[in-house]
């Protein structure tokens, strides 16, 4: 029986609560117009995919597959070109690929894309050189120029988002649906980059062996192992931007609740999770498998009211925990946890999150993570879930397919003074591909 909602929630409710992280609108008739509009579009993903993501996430939750979510910390409208779009999905392949042949279990790939334009904020504005402008909180909202037409919220942004998302959904559904996902040519899944790779012999070597397993057994079956042509992929983002989200949230036939159909798998931040908040009250009501984001500040009461709020049912596949607390604090921090939620008597999927707490900045200005704190916060949530007898189900990378120098460290030895070689976020680091693959492989052999 799916978690539903009571009789006094609907898509508007979280109206009547506190809401942070969302931005000041000056024309408040334009706003509604847009509003309007958007719950008009047709919905970007269907009720019977987000069912197939819930269905496999509890199998995730019980130890019979593993996720993998990926991609940009912020997408920008300017990136939704095809070449950035197809590079993500083949990073994304490609580690999902090392992962079936690691772990031999079936990989969840999730899209951290195709709706990931909003970005919470640390402060509602920012100064520079005296100046004081609303903060950049991403494509859907603002302009990042620090200007204050550029820095204006403007509601018609939220209709662009949406078009980049269905954009970038179109573009990615023909790719796999043309068999770019076919595990009988993973090979044409090459980016140039990885040929220069400490890692390519590596992963050349588990792509043949792929090739030769596959032919084998169709030797021996006679048929072609067609379905293998394909895989499913799911987009997840940030709920953050409660008027897109409220947009997009509706009934559908033959099924109970509400779906919000922007994407298959929001997920809501710490700075959004408290349990009387407006992103809660929201989330509740969804039919869709959620995601809350736990952080340094979580406590067990904290986490024990958002089981109460958003799993009351325990519905299999419905909540999963992605967990960032950084490599230095983690063997404190999470143990605790993991006891409440058993306390509880729920189940979730837990999922690390080994980036946003090993942000630093460096002596010259540049944001940036270190490869070997993203690596150990990973190694100690896998020995940790051990030792509670629990399932690390999953993770969670800020990642992409382009060959940007943002994280150091890797099989490379990126350091300090590479970062100004190819730096383009304009928010977070991310791993480059060949980061990410080299992850990958860690993860499969540690699983092994």
């Amino acid at each position: 029986m799916p978690e539903t909602q009571s009789t006094n929630w609907s898509p508007t409710s979280w109206t009547q609560f506190p809401a942070a992280q969302q931005p000041t609108y000056p024309d408040q008739a334009a706003l509604d117009v847009v509003v309007q509009q958007l719950a008009a579009l047709p919905p970007l993903v269907t009720s019977w995919e987000i069912e197939s993501l819930k269905t496999q996430l509890a199998e995730a939750a019980a130890g019979e597959r593993f996720l993998l979510q990926g991609g940009d910390c912020a997408e920008n409208f300017a990136d939704c070109e095809p070449s950035t779009i197809a590079n993500k999905l083949k990073i994304l392949l490609q580690m999902s690929l090392v992962l079936v042949h690691g772990t031999h279990k079936r990989i969840i790939r999730v899209g951290r894309f195709a709706g990931q334009y909003a970005k919470p904020r640390s402060s509602d504005t920012e100064t520079v050189d005296g100046r004081t402008l609303p903060s950049y909180r991403g494509d859907i909202v603002n302009g990042i120029a620090f200007e204050p037409d550029s820095r204006q919220p403007d509601p018609t942004l939220m209709l662009r988002g949406y078009e980049r998302a269905a954009l970038t959904l179109n573009f990615v559904r023909s790719l796999i649906d043309g068999g770019f996902a076919d595990l009988h040519h993973p090979e044409y899944w090459d980016v140039e980059f990885v040929k220069h790779s400490p890692q390519a012999a590596e992963y050349q070597r588990m792509v043949e062996s792929i090739g030769e397993s596959l032919r084998f057994m169709e030797t021996l079956s006679g048929v072609q192992v067609g379905q293998l042509n394909r895989v499913d992929f799911f987009t997840s983002h940030e709920g953050l931007h409660l008027l897109y989200e409220q947009a997009q949230t509706r009934q559908v036939p033959h099924r109970r609740g509400w779906y919000n159909l922007s994407t298959h798998f929001p997920w809501l931040g710490m700075r959004t999770a408290n349990a009387d908040g407006a992103h809660v009250e929201y989330f509740r009501g969804i039919a869709n498998p959620i995601a809350v984001k736990i952080g340094p500040d979580m406590t067990e009461q904290w986490l024990a009211e958002l089981l109460d709020v958003l799993h009351p049912n325990n519905e299999p596949g419905r909540l999963t925990f992605i967990t960032r607390f950084g490599a230095h604090h983690i063997a404190e921090q999470l143990p605790p946890l993991i006891d409440a939620v058993e306390k509880a008597g729920k189940r979730v999927l837990w999922v690390c999150d080994p980036m946003h707490a090993n942000t630093e900045t460096t002596a010259n200005g540049y944001k940036t993570r270190k490869f070997e704190h993203i690596l150990a916060e990973l190694e100690q949530a896998f020995e940790i879930h051990k030792m509670k007898g629990t399932y690390l189900g999953g993770v969670h990378f800020e990642l992409t397919g382009d060959t940007v120098t943002e994280c150091t460290g890797g099989a490379r030895g990126l350091n300090e003074n590479d970062l100004k070689r190819a730096y383009k976020s304009h928010v977070d680091p991310r791993l480059n591909y060949e980061q990410a693959l080299e992850m990958a492989m860690i993860i499969a052999r540690r699983v092994q």
